[in-house]
């Protein structure tokens, strides 16, 4: 077994779920890592790590996206979980020309308010 030239891997005792030890010549899964920068916001995909397990992805992606950035949580998803339509999909997307109703396009709010803003002298 080849000994890993990354000193985080060297540096860690690797263990998988049944207590063996992990080779570290083994090709490690892709995982798809979210980095929230404070609580209440959105999780934004910031890139991958390729790790054994979701501990050993969680310490990568800490390390590589959690120490630069300010951070308040982070996610790892395995690649081979995520799912997406296919492209030849995309016409579900649409809105249907007959529930125009539904855009906010259509109605002309903005004048009225700022015409009873003038009217009144106040500021809201």
């Amino acid at each position: 077994m080849e000994k890993s030239l990354d000193p985080r891997v060297n540096r860690l005792d690797l263990q998988n779920a049944a207590g063996q030890p992990v080779a570290q010549d083994e090709n490690w899964p892709t995982w798809e890592v979210f980095h929230q920068k404070k609580r209440g916001e959105h999780h934004i995909h910031v890139g991958i790590v390729h790790a054994a397990d979701e501990q050993l992805a969680l310490l990568f992606a800490k390390e590589q996206y959690g120490r630069r950035l300010k951070c308040a949580n982070i996610w790892v998803i395995k690649s081979s979980n995520v799912f997406s339509l296919g492209y030849d999909d995309e016409d579900m997307f649409e809105t249907t020309p007959d529930k125009i109703y539904r855009e906010a396009t259509g109605y002309k709010v903005r004048d009225k308010i700022n015409a009873f803003k003038k009217s009144n002298k106040t500021i809201v």
